[in-house]
C-alpha cells in the first residue's frame, strides 16, 4: 500500500507523505522547454506521450508521494464541446456555451474527444518511478465548472452581474455535468487513477445560502459515485468558510484546507484525515521560514492522518531547489 493510501485507508499518523499541487509544470525549466515547443495547451494536455513524460518531470527530481497527471479541469467543458482556450498571461477563455450542442455530445463521443488522457494515465500508473507511489487523477467540481462555461474565463473575484438569471439553464448544465463527470472519473480509474481529487476552486465565491445547491449537493454525489468504485476521494472546496459542515455534508475521505484557513481549527474540529494548507508564496522565500512554517503544520497535525501539499498550485516563479528543500525537509520530520 502507498504511503498516501496507509494515510487515508489506515489513517496512520505516524508517517508524513507529501506531493503538491501543480507540481508537475510551470515552476520546473524542463517543463518550460516542452511548453515552448507545445504552445496549444490543451493539444499539449491531449499529447499522451509529452503529458505523461510532464506528470513524471517532478518525481525524477523530488521524492514525491504521488503522480498526479498533467492535464486541466477544464478537458471536461472542453469534450463537451464547448470551445476552450489558454491566453498566455490570461488564462483560459471559453466560448458562448450552446446548450444544444453541449446536450447532443453522448458517452462515445465525449470519451473519444479525451481520450489521450487516460492513455496518459495508463503510461504513467505503469512506469516504474511510480512504484509504490499514488496515481492521481482529479475532476473540477459541477460549481466550478458551472462558473467557467458560463463566465466563460476565470471571475478572479465576482461572477458576472447576471450569472444566475437563467435558473433553467444552469439547471440542465449541472445535470449534464453531473453524467459526464462521473464517465471522467470512471475512465481515469479503469486507467490506473488509485485516488480521485475534487477541485471546487470558486467555491469560496457563494454565498452560504446557495452552497447546499451548488456546492454540497452535487459535490456529495460525485463523492459517492467515487467511493461506489472503491476508490479514496480528496475534495478542496477552495475559499469555504466552514469546513467541518462541508465535511459532514459532502463526506470525502480527506479534505484539503487552502492556505487562509486556519490549521488549529481544522485539527480540532475534522476527524477524517487532512491535506494542504502551506501557502505556496512561502516557497518564495528562504529556506528558514520555509521550515518554520512546513513545521508548523507538521506540528499541528502530528497526531492527525495529514498528508503534507500546499493551500494552492505551486507558483511559477518557484525555484525547483526550494521545492526540493520542502520535500526532505517533511520526508525528514
Amino acid at each position: 500500500m502507498t504511503p498516501i493510501n496507509e494515510v487515508i485507508l489506515n489513517k496512520k499518523t505516524n508517517i508524513h507523505p507529501i506531493w503538491i499541487m501543480r507540481q508537475a509544470g510551470r515552476y520546473l525549466p524542463e517543463f518550460r522547454e516542452i511548453r515552448k515547443k507545445n504552445t496549444d495547451f490543451i493539444k499539449l494536455c491531449l499529447n499522451p506521450n509529452l503529458s505523461s513524460e510532464i506528470t513524471l518531470q517532478p518525481l525524477k527530481r523530488f521524492e514525491l508521494d504521488a503522480a498526479i497527471i498533467f492535464s486541466d479541469i477544464l478537458m471536461v467543458p472542453y469534450g463537451l464541446n464547448q470551445g476552450v482556450e489558454f491566453k498566455k498571461n490570461f488564462g483560459p477563455i471559453l466560448s458562448d456555451l450552446n446548450l444544444e450542442l453541449i446536450s447532443s455530445v453522448n458517452e462515445n463521443d465525449f470519451v473519444e474527444k479525451i481520450y489521450p488522457i487516460y492513455n496518459a494515465i495508463k503510461i504513467v500508473s505503469n512506469h516504474e518511478l511510480v512504484k509504490k507511489k499514488s496515481t492521481i487523477g482529479f475532476v473540477g467540481a459541477p460549481w466550478t465548472l458551472l462558473v467557467y462555461m458560463l463566465n466563460k474565463q476565470s471571475p478572479k473575484l465576482n461572477l458576472k452581474e447576471n450569472f444566475f438569471s437563467d435558473k433553467i439553464l444552469i439547471e440542465k448544465i449541472l445535470v449534464i455535468l453531473n453524467k459526464f463527470l462521473k464517465i471522467h472519473i470512471k475512465n481515469q480509474i479503469e486507467s490506473g487513477a488509485e485516488i480521485i481529487q475534487i477541485f471546487d476552486s470558486w467555491a469560496g465565491l457563494l454565498k452560504e445560502d446557495d452552497l447546499n445547491k451548488y456546492v454540497f449537493n452535487p459535490t456529495h454525489e460525485l463523492v459517492n459515485y467515487v467511493k461506489s468504485l472503491n476508490v479514496p476521494v480528496i475534495c478542496f472546496p477552495r475559499g469555504i468558510k466552514d469546513y467541518k459542515k462541508y465535511c459532514n455534508i459532502v463526506q470525502p475521505d480527506v479534505i484539503c484546507i487552502d492556505y487562509d484557513t486556519d490549521p488549529l481549527k481544522i485539527s480540532d474540529e475534522i476527524r477524517i484525515p487532512v491535506q494542504g494548507g502551506l501557502d505556496p508564496k512561502i516557497l518564495l522565500t528562504d529556506r528558514a521560514t520555509v521550515k518554520k512554517e512546513a513545521k508548523r503544520y507538521l506540528d499541528i497535525f502530528k497526531d492527525h492522518p495529514y498528508i503534507f501539499n500546499l493551500g494552492h498550485g505551486v507558483l511559477p516563479e518557484t525555484d525547483p531547489n526550494m521545492m526540493d528543500y520542502l520535500v526532505k525537509m517533511v520526508k525528514d520530520y
